[in-house]
Order: C-alpha cells, then structure tokens, then sequence
C-alpha cells in the first residue's frame, strides 16, 4: 500500500493544488475480503471533500485507505476550498474543471490512472457529494459512476437565501460560489438541468450511487428524496438508501462501503 501528498502547479486555479494519494500496489491478498476485486484492473476513484474539509480528510477521519486495499482501487483526494467545485467562468476560478479534466489528467500522465471511463469512478460527502454529482455531469465522458453520501444539493433553499436568513454560509458566499442566485436553478449548477441536457443529447449519463442520514438535517434530507424522485421520475440508473446516521463520518464511511460494494460487485 503506498501513500502519499504531492501538489503541482494547476492552471484552472491558478495554485499549487494539493492531493493526497492511496495505492493498492502492493497489498497483501490475506487483508482482502473480496480477492476477486483484484482479477481485474486496478480501477481510479476520486474522492471529495466537503464544506471547509482538505485532502487528508478522508485519510485521517474516513476509510481512503481501508476502501483502497478491499476494492483495489487508486484513490485520490484534492484540496479545492469552499468552492463546492464548481467554475466560476476565468482561469483562476475554475474548480470544477480542475477535478473533472486537469487533475485526472495530471494523474494519469504521472500514475497511468484515469486513462479509461469503464474504470473511473468520482464521490463525495455533503459539498463533495454535490460536487461529485455536478462534476460526474459535467464530464460523463470521464466518469462512469458516482458516489455521493449526505450531499448538500439543497438548490432551493440555496436559491432563496438573503442577507436576513440565518445560513451556514453568508448570502455573499453563496452567491460569490453560485452566481445570481436567482438564476440558480435554470443554470447548469443545478444537477436536474444538468442531467435534462445529457439525456436530450443522447448522452451517457454516469450510475449514481445516493445515500443520507435520516437523522440528517430536515433541508438536506428532503433535498435528497426530492432529487431521488427525479431520477427515479427520469429513468436513471441509480440507487439510493437512507438509514439512521447523522452528517458525520461514521454515516459516511459505512456508505461509502455500501456505495462501493453497489458498484462493484
């Protein structure tokens, strides 16, 4: 099992990004559970953070390296802020293209990771759970499938936030983040317009994996089951469960699992 953190010069932001790395290339086949995970190729996950979260978050509270070892998987985790990994239209700014093109890219020109869709997987918790969804979205020609656990996809109370309601984040931010929050939900940051386009075009639309507490907070709960009817309304391939759990790790590390072993087989 190799580990590790790099950063490297990434355009889309302008910064010296930082991810952190789990690799199953040397693991011992006594600590796997599932053996036949390692008949075929080593397939690439990346994995989000969420609200105020870094790289190393899934590493030292969540289960990277543990989901690593028992699916074979190459996971890799990035730091991108509070941006919920979404572009803001300049170079400098432009998050959601750095997950979805120029850090798989990166990886794959250094580690050969990445290099076919079939074996390219993406999730995330709550900000990373939307973020995994809106990026699987926006590039399914690189991703196949998608994680996304407690996902902070509540568009509509986003949408209606002002400067008098009492939010986790100041109105200022969000529409720093998110544009015209007016505008929000007829605009491609929203996963359903997202999802309407691929389908009108014809396109392949990435598996969606969804899962959320049910002792989660009341406006992600609904927003979740609300997005779960739509899929479920448009046909898509996806799964989602719920279970008792709050917005905490030990939710999320046992639905990524669960994710995982959906997925997987």
């Amino acid at each position: 099992m190799a580990s590790g953190r790099m950063e490297f010069h990434a355009q889309s932001i302008m910064q010296h990004a930082n991810f952190s790395f789990v690799l199953p290339n040397d693991v011992e086949m006594a600590e796997v559970k599932e053996p036949k995970h390692y008949e075929r190729p080593t397939k690439s996950l990346l994995l989000l953070h969420g609200l105020t979260g870094t790289d190393t978050d899934w590493l030292f509270g969540g289960v990277a390296q543990e989901m690593a070892i028992q699916y074979n998987l190459a996971v890799f985790m990035p730091t991108t802020g509070n941006s919920f990994y979404l572009d803001k239209g300049y170079v400098g700014g432009n998050f959601c293209q750095f997950v979805g093109e120029e850090l798989p890219d990166y990886i794959h020109k250094v580690f050969g990771y990445f290099s076919d869709r079939e074996d390219s997987l993406i999730a995330g918790l709550s900000m990373g759970g939307y973020g995994a969804i809106h990026t699987a979205f926006a590039y399914p020609d690189r991703f196949s499938q998608c994680i996304a656990l407690s996902s902070a996809i509540h568009l509509d109370d986003i949408a209606k936030a002002d400067a008098s309601a009492t939010n986790l984040m100041p109105v200022e931010m969000l529409t720093d983040i998110f544009g015209d929050l007016s505008k929000l939900m007829e605009s491609d940051k929203n996963p359903k317009v997202q999802f309407e386009k691929l389908k009108r075009e014809g396109k392949k639309i990435p598996r969606l994996y969804m899962a959320i507490g049910t002792e989660d907070s009341p406006e992600l709960y609904n927003a979740n089951t609300d997005f779960r009817d739509f899929l479920k309304k448009e046909n898509a391939d996806f799964f989602f469960e719920d279970g008792p759990g709050k917005h905490d790790w030990t939710f999320w590390n046992d639905y990524l699992n669960r994710g995982l072993s959906w997925m997987l087989g």
